[in-house]
C-alpha cells in the first residue's frame, strides 16, 4: 500500500462540523496529508475528542472547539482559535443541517423558522466564517505567494433542487452561487470552491430510521446510480481533499459533483 503523501505539512486547517461524518474524514485525511487541523462541533463533544485523537494519531497539531456557525460569537470563536497559528491554510465549511421533509410537495412540511435555521446554518455560516477568517486566508497567501483554499461542503440537492427538502436543497443551490461570487471577488489570495455529495452513508440517514430501513436504502442507493455503489465519508472526503492541496493550485470557482452518477438519471430515494 502506498504511503499517503505528506505535501501539506507545516498547513493550517479549520473545519466546521468535523465531528462525525463527512468533516471527521476530512480532517483525518488532512492530518494524514500532514496538516494541523481544528475541529469543531456544537454539541457532540465525545464525538468530537475522538476526531482529534484520530488526527493526532498522524502527528497533527489539533485544537477542539465547540461553537456554532450561524452566530457571529461562535464564528469569532473559531477565527480566535486560527489566529494563535497566525494565518490559515485551508478553511472547510462542511457545517450543516436539514430539516426532513422528502416529499416537496407538501408546502405545509415546512414553516418559515424551518427555513431561516437552514439558512443560518447552511449558508450564512460559511459567509460569516469566510469574513471571519478572510485576513487569516490572505496572511497565508502573503506569507506563501500560495493562494488559501475555502472548500464548500454543497449537496447534489442545490444542482438538481432534490434532497433531504425544499429548504436544504435551496441553501446548497444558494451556497454554489456564493462559491461562484466570492471565488471571483477574493481571488488571486484565496481560492474558493465546493463539492456536490449525493447519497453519503453517515447519522443524517442512519438516524431518521431503523437499521433494515437504512439497509434497504443503501442497498437501493448502490442500484440507482451508474456506478453501482452507495458512497461513504471517505469517498466523498478523497475528492474534496484534491481542493485542498496543490493539485487543484490552478482551479476556483469550481462546483465537483461527487455523486457516483446519480446526477445523470436521478431517482427519489426511497427506504423501501
Amino acid at each position: 500500500m502506498t504511503e499517503t503523501p505528506r505535501d501539506l505539512s507545516g498547513r493550517k486547517a479549520l473545519v466546521t462540523g468535523s465531528a462525525a461524518g463527512l468533516g471527521r474524514s476530512i480532517a483525518v485525511m488532512l492530518a494524514e496529508r500532514g496538516a494541523d487541523v481544528i475541529i469543531n462541533c456544537t454539541r457532540s463533544l465525545e464525538a468530537a475528542e475522538e476526531a482529534v485523537a484520530a488526527c493526532q494519531a498522524h502527528g497533527a497539531q489539533t485544537q477542539l472547539v465547540a461553537a456554532d456557525v450561524s452566530t457571529e460569537a461562535g464564528v469569532a470563536t473559531l477565527a480566535d482559535a486560527a489566529g494563535r497559528w497566525g494565518h490559515l491554510d485551508i478553511l472547510v465549511n462542511n457545517a450543516g443541517i436539514t430539516r426532513h421533509a422528502r416529499d416537496h410537495a407538501d408546502l405545509d412540511a415546512l414553516n418559515l423558522q424551518d427555513f431561516l435555521d437552514t439558512y443560518s446554518v447552511n449558508v450564512a455560516g460559511p459567509f460569516l466564517m469566510m469574513q471571519a477568517c478572510k485576513s487569516l486566508l490572505v496572511k497565508s497567501f502573503e506569507t506563501t505567494g500560495r493562494p488559501a483554499s475555502v472548500l464548500n461542503i454543497s449537496s447534489i440537492a442545490g444542482v438538481t433542487g432534490i434532497g433531504s427538502s425544499v429548504a436544504y436543497a435551496a441553501t446548497k443551490g444558494a451556497l454554489n452561487t456564493m462559491t461562484l461570487s466570492l471565488a471571483r471577488a477574493l481571488a488571486p489570495a484565496i481560492r474558493v470552491n465546493a463539492v456536490c455529495p449525493g447519497f453519503i452513508g453517515t447519522r443524517w440517514f442512519k438516524d431518521t430510521m431503523d437499521a433494515e430501513q437504512y439497509a434497504r436504502m443503501e442497498a437501493s442507493v448502490a442500484a440507482s446510480v451508474p456506478l453501482n455503489v452507495a458512497s461513504g465519508p471517505d469517498d466523498i472526503a478523497a475528492s474534496a481533499v484534491f481542493f485542498l492541496t496543490d493539485a487543484s493550485r490552478h482551479v476556483t470557482g469550481e462546483t465537483l459533483l461527487v455523486d457516483a452518477g446519480m446526477h445523470l438519471h436521478y431517482a427519489p430515494l426511497k427506504a423501501r
